[in-house]
């Protein structure tokens, strides 16, 4: 759950703030803050923890009490100025990476106020990648390709290449496309349809790994490095590994999942036989974990229904590796 801290300095504030608090309850975890002098210690401790900041009072203690812990648009929280009487809600930082813009929103209509957005895109209607990548869980590739978009798109509609099906009517200056001097790119694969491409990574792949017992990390690496090379996919898609339970404890393994920051899943040798579909048969996996195949299998296992199987298995230096891509599509809607 999301957590936003609201702080207030008056009494009249504090009524807002609470219609603040009652509006986000459920969604988020609100907490109330009243500082009495000392805002820019009660910042300084929320900063970095915390998803939104909401100020209720003026934007000059806002601006003043923020100011020394402002970092960077892919790392600062949210912040919203919403006046003592509720009748505004200021989107002020991170408006579109952070949410701001959608908080900022969402609060207005809740208490009856107004909300102000100064983000170019919003104000112009043009779609707004970066806010359309964080609220879809999409990795941005660069945010220097993500400033290049923006300008480009206020001046002219650009196209859009997705892998995935599209589901909604594209608008704001977007249309298919598969070529030209600017676009957006959705895909896993490591691809540059346009001179200058904007890529939209979705983190829908799942690795299914199998290893001899007592393979050291660096192995691991190198055969899942090989893999997504040949299979020209970008390793910032990787969202699990899996594998089988008997795998629980090994060492590299874990040490691997650990140093790329992904979640491991293990499945026991039925959770992984009774999965439909045809599979990379091996009598020695067979006879020794009780299941014909692991890395596909859990590979497909961890992807879900409706999953596809897009590297099948892979050896190298006694690791197996293989792919699987979540269902997936581009929502527009």
């Amino acid at each position: 759950m999301k957590r936003a801290a609201i702080l207030y300095f008056t009494d009249r504030g504090a009524a807002t703030a609470e219609r603040i608090q009652s509006a986000l309850q459920g969604a988020w975890k609100v907490s109330l803050h009243r500082p009495r002098g000392g805002e820019r210690s009660v910042v300084e401790a929320l900063f970095s923890s915390v998803d939104a900041l909401i100020f209720v009072g003026a934007c000059g203690i806002a601006v003043r009490a923020i100011a020394p812990f402002v970092r960077s648009k892919t790392t600062d929280p949210a912040v919203i100025v919403v006046d003592e009487l509720g009748r505004q809600a200021i989107s002020l930082l991170s408006g579109h990476i952070g949410g701001a813009n959608a908080l900022t929103r969402r609060i207005a209509a809740d208490i009856g106020g107004i909300p102000v957005i100064t983000t170019a895109t919003d104000l112009s209607r043009r779609f707004a990648a970066d806010e359309w990548a964080a609220r879809n869980g999409l990795i941005i590739s660069s945010m220097k390709a993500a400033k290049d978009f923006a300008v480009e798109i206020l001046k002219r509609d650009l196209p859009l290449y997705s892998d995935f099906p599209i589901e909604g009517a594209l608008s704001g200056g977007l249309y298919p496309g598969e070529g030209g001097p600017c676009g957006l790119s959705i895909s896993c694969r490591n691809i540059a349809p346009f001179d200058k491409t904007l890529a939209l990574i979705p983190r829908i792949l799942h690795l299914g790994v199998g290893c001899k017992r007592n393979t050291p990390a660096e192995n691991i690496r190198r055969a899942v490095q090989a893999v997504l090379e040949e299979a020209n996919l970008s390793p910032r898609a990787l969202k699990s590994v899996a594998s089988i339970d008997v795998k629980r404890d090994e060492a590299g393994l874990i040490e691997y999942c650990k140093s790329m920051g992904l979640p491991v899943n293990f499945y026991s040798a039925e959770e992984l036989r009774s999965l439909p579909g045809s599979f990379t048969p091996s009598n020695f996996v067979q006879n020794t974990v009780g299941v014909d195949n692991v890395c596909e299998r859990a590979a497909m296992r961890a992807a879900g229904e409706g999953a596809t199987r897009i590297v099948n298995k892979t050896c190298l230096d006694g690791v197996t590796v293989a792919v699987a891509q979540e269902k997936w599509s581009a929502c527009f809607e």
